[in-house]
């Protein structure tokens, strides 16, 4: 039998077939029917490859407690790999690897196993996660390039592809393959999310707003992360609109609240409800739902670049357990045995302590302790779009601190990618008239007066 994509599959029973098609195509195109292969798994012992997706699945909890839940389906996957074809075995080598974590051999194994198999997008989609959260852009696009042209025909592999030049700021070249996905699947939701990212890195807010509205109706039946992170791109259009009831009402009824427990869905309303702070619209008492959801992860280390999220808005809301996902942090930079310690010893850890800081509001240590990180902040992993958060908080610390000399240098250099800004001009202007230039201030607010009548 084959999959979707033609690639053989042994020992499958049309029911885990099914389970097979639903979690591939689910996975790359953010649908929650990926969730049933677990069903199917269960009811096909003897099927390699729908166990491996099955164990797949779990770890993608991203959770200190996912390897255990994949273990039993990754065991009775590995049970079968001398019966199936090489792929299929690959497959279920990476899964095995990942549990292990050890990813940068994984990632290589990705790599690997595309150049002989260039149609299998499930393990294009793995190693492009993978790459992503260690801050290695280019392989991520040279992942998504081996597999041309014989994934031509598939929209999610252009969406990829999108994104890997995206996230290699190779701009123009990421337009062209997100439009070539939506030639194909006008819904492909990697493609609007690369499109996001390039309207924002260019600075077109009033374009990224008219873009993103006009296909948010496809994102309704999407999982959590997808709906949820798509609407969280247009709320960041929303906020340098100056629209500020846009944002609350985008926050509370796409961003948070789908599925509170959710690793992605608890750092995207923690990254949006800060940077709606900084930007000066009221966040009411939103704040505590999500650090209650955070504060119940306990100390997880799982991800740093996720976990330097939960540690803000426990930081935020001044919840006891910040100091125990701090000291788990410090545990974990002290631990040589992972192929990530250098990351959460000389980059995590300093961002973490900086994080704390700004939460108690000392400005000065948050300056100290983010500025050793942020220059090495890519390689906590994150999108360029998703780390500004950290260079906010840095910059934050800089205007409460009374260092307006050293914000307005900030703040000019993001005005090269926000020109129009509200929150950033209005900023702008109150710099400007601390440091004594009227006229600069005057030229900011009337910046971000135009934009509010555009709006």
């Amino acid at each position: 039998m084959h999959d979707l994509y033609g690639l053989p599959v042994t020992n499958a029973t049309p029911a885990a077939l099914q389970g097979i098609d639903d979690f591939v195509h689910g996975f790359i195109s953010f649908q929650p029917k990926a969730a049933g292969v677990i069903a199917a798994a269960k009811a096909s012992p003897d099927c390699c490859v729908v166990n491996a997706y099955a164990a797949m699945l779990y770890m993608f909890l991203e959770a200190p407690a996912a390897p255990d839940l994949a273990e039993p389906f990754l065991a009775r996957a590995e049970a079968l790999a001398n019966s199936v074809t090489q792929r299929e075995a690959h497959v279920v080598e990476a899964v095995r690897l990942w549990s292990s974590g050890k990813i940068p051999v994984l990632i290589q194994q990705c790599e690997d196993h595309l150049k002989a198999h260039p149609r299998d997008m499930a393990m294009l989609k793995l190693g492009q996660y993978h790459a992503f959260n260690v801050g290695d852009f280019p392989t991520m696009l040279r992942l998504a390039v081996s597999v041309m042209p014989e994934a031509e025909d598939i929209a999610y592999a252009h969406g990829m592809l999108a994104f890997g030049y995206e996230e290699c700021h190779l701009l123009d070249q990421a337009e062209a393959a997100a439009r070539d996905a939506m030639a194909l699947r006008q819904d492909e939701p990697w493609a609007h999310h690369a499109l996001a990212h390039i309207h924002l890195t260019r600075g077109d807010v009033a374009e990224g707003i008219a873009f993103l509205e006009s296909v948010a109706d496809t994102w309704a039946d999407l999982n959590s992360f997808m709906h949820s992170h798509n609407w969280w791109h247009l709320a960041l259009f929303y906020l340098s609109a100056g629209r500020h009831d846009d944002v609350r009402q985008a926050y509370d009824t796409h961003v948070w609240g789908l599925e509170k427990g959710y690793s992605q869905d608890q750092v995207g309303a923690v990254s949006l409800l800060a940077r709606m702070e900084f930007a000066g619209v009221d966040v009411g008492h939103r704040w505590e739902d999500v650090a209650t959801h955070v504060a119940a992860r306990g100390a997880d280390t799982v991800n740093p670049f996720l976990t330097l999220q939960y540690l803000y808005a426990l930081g935020r809301t001044v919840h006891a357990e910040s100091e125990t996902l701090l000291a788990a942090i410090e545990k974990r930079a002290e631990d040589d045995s992972q192929h990530d310690h250098a990351v959460w010893r000389d980059v995590a850890l300093w961002a973490a302590h900086g994080i704390l800081a700004h939460g108690a509001e000392d400005w000065d240590d948050t300056i100290r302790f983010l500025g050793k990180a942020l220059p090495r902040m890519a390689e906590c992993g994150g999108s360029h779009a998703q780390r500004d958060l950290f260079e906010q908080i840095y910059l934050d610390a800089l205007i409460k601190g009374g260092h307006a000399s050293k914000a307005q240098q900030v703040l000019e250099m993001r005005r090269t990618y926000d020109p129009d800004g509200v929150p950033l001009n209005q900023t702008l202007a109150q710099i400007y008239d601390e440091t004594g230039l009227p006229d600069l201030a005057e030229e900011a607010r009337n910046r971000a007066k135009r934009t509010l009548e555009q709006a």
